[in-house]
């Protein structure tokens, strides 16, 4: 661990701010410091990745389509603005394309992303059929993305095949689940901060930890204190301005 606070995750970019898993938001995120981000992908089409979090369009574009299957034509036609959150604020926010986002990252070499296989592509399509061409999405980009997910399953089959920064979200913190990862060996450890007994010092291992999602720079810091080195946040800007300016422990900061 190096400096006085942790590194900070752009939660789905700047997402208390801006629609989710946008270039806008992602973009608001760069500009507000951040030097790490996180996504969420689903596979629409064989083949084909876009940056979503849900299995379908309700909550962030008041369609209730499922996303698998839609035709380019229909993608081009989406936009992700999130109006029962945002209103209409950001009315025609496109959906990504993941090599959309990859290549606009390039742009911003020191910034790196987290992007996450959700288990519904997993479930919809199969493993195999997703991995394979993820990985060849992803391997171009090695040096800036690294693949997260709740699979185990699918961060095996990555680690044997492509030469990738990994990192396994866990579902809870549990001797079993810590067992596992030592046989997965991912370079992080992510996990939701509640699911950790309180006063426990995470488990140390050839891994960093990453805790979610904490908005609270004293928060951030006292985590940053038991060896964890990454905090993602969905209030990015605020909590990177916190520490910028020596403000940690003035509580939790506005949106």
């Amino acid at each position: 661990m190096t400096g006085d606070h942790p590194q900070l995750v752009g939660h789905r970019g700047y997402m208390a701010r801006y629609p989710e898993n946008s270039w806008s938001g992602m973009r608001a995120a760069i500009d507000a410091g951040a030097l790490w981000l996180e996504c969420d992908i689903q596979m629409m089409n064989p083949g084909e990745f876009i940056v979503l979090h849900d299995r379908d369009l309700a909550r962030t574009a008041a369609d209730p389509r499922p996303i698998f299957g839609l035709s380019g034509e229909q993608r081009q036609a989406i936009s992700i603005h999130e109006p029962g959150r945002l209103g209409n604020r950001f009315q025609g926010e496109p959906l990504l394309r993941l090599e959309e986002l990859l290549s606009r990252l390039r742009t911003f070499p020191k910034v790196r992303i987290m992007v996450e296989i959700k288990e519904e592509s997993l479930q919809q399509w199969g493993l195999e059929a997703v991995m394979s061409p993820l990985l060849s999405i992803l391997q171009p980009y090695r040096n800036q993305a690294v693949l997260i997910s709740f699979s185990l399953q699918a961060l095996q089959y990555a680690a044997s095949r492509a030469e990738l920064e990994l990192g396994w979200v866990l579902e809870s913190y549990t001797p079993n689940s810590l067992t596992q990862a030592r046989d997965l060996a991912p370079t992080f450890l992510i996990i939701d901060h509640a699911e950790i007994p309180q006063g426990t010092v995470p488990e140390p291992g050839p891994w960093r930890w990453m805790l979610y999602d904490i908005t609270d720079p004293e928060q951030a810091l006292a985590w940053y204190r038991r060896c964890v080195e990454l905090i993602e946040t969905g209030v990015i800007g605020p909590l990177t301005r916190a520490f910028r300016e020596g403000l940690g422990a003035q509580g939790t900061p506005g949106t």
